[in-house]
């Protein structure tokens, strides 16, 4: 058994899956899993990758949690090495600031379906 992506809904797969290739680096489709309704991402090398999946009834989770909206059920977390150049690249691919911010060293962000993603510098 061996886990090949994380799947996030969206209600456009392929724009979605654009996001996260100018955000990633080096990141590239796998194989030929690119149609309208589905992509699926990897990295350099191989891995663990991302796909996405179009879903017509898709809705935004709201960050932070309210009660009775939709709630994030999964969030990834990228490591930086410059928080402030890397938040103003996700910015200019496509990705909005989030306005809570729990921490110092961590940025929340949204991508364009309104998925929260938090990029990160590790404590030195």
């Amino acid at each position: 058994m061996r886990l090949t992506a994380a799947v996030l809904d969206a209600p456009n797969a392929r724009e979605l899956a654009l996001f996260y290739l100018r955000l990633l680096p080096g990141w590239g489709v796998w194989r030929d899993e690119d149609g309208p309704d589905w992509v699926h991402i990897r990295p350099p090398g191989g891995g663990t990758g991302l796909a996405f999946q179009t879903e017509p009834d898709y809705r935004a989770p709201v960050w932070p949690s309210e009660p009775d909206r939709p709630r994030m059920m999964v969030h990834l977390d990228i490591e930086v090495d410059d928080l402030e150049r890397e938040t103003a690249r996700a910015v200019a691919a496509g990705a909005r600031l989030a306005g809570y911010q729990p921490q110092d060293d961590v940025r929340v962000l949204l991508d364009p379906a309104g998925h929260p993603f938090c990029l990160y510098t590790e404590s030195q």
